[in-house]
């Protein structure tokens, strides 16, 4: 059966890409995928071999799924999309104020629980605030001190007098 299965395998090398494509269509029932030919190849191979020896052992792919989840990625090994009710800057939780003195100006604004808020104006996110306050594209995090070397304590409401 080992040779046999040999055969197989080098007979893929030898094959054309149309020849290939019929081959996945026998092997998978589907349409094959419009990857190059080292990808169909290699996808193909190990076809024949799951065929012949057995797949994956229903544990195993469960343990597998179940890193992939906890690492964030779907079955398909594709980042998932992160939550939309995330807290806007990472460790912030809405109610906080982040103040910023920038040229003579006080600049106060608040956290939300989706995105902030400057003079009574909703943002999406501070770097569209800091665009307003500096009139040039910067970092809104690092504009007030949220992020690199000078990162600052945060403080709630309320405890700096407010």
């Amino acid at each position: 059966m080992k040779a046999d299965i040999i055969r197989k395998l080098a007979e893929l090398e030898r094959m054309s890409l149309a020849e290939l494509q019929e081959k996945w269509r026998d092997l998978f029932g589907t349409e094959p995928p419009g990857y190059n030919r080292t990808f169909v190849i290699k996808r193909l191979s190990y076809r024949v071999q799951e065929l012949a020896y057995g797949g994956i052992r229903p544990e195993t792919r469960a343990q597998l799924d179940a890193a992939l989840d906890t690492a964030g990625y779907d079955e398909l090994g594709r980042p998932r999309p992160k939550p939309k009710n995330r807290p806007p800057v990472e460790g912030i939780v809405p109610g906080t104020l982040l103040v910023r003195h920038y040229q003579g100006e006080r600049h106060t604004v608040t956290v939300l629980a989706e995105g902030f808020e400057y003079r009574g104006k909703p943002y999406r996110s501070l770097t569209a605030i800091t665009r307003e306050i500096a009139g040039v594209q910067w970092n809104g995090p690092a504009f007030f001190g949220l992020r690199g070397k000078d990162k600052v304590t945060v403080r709630r409401r309320g405890d700096d007098g407010e």
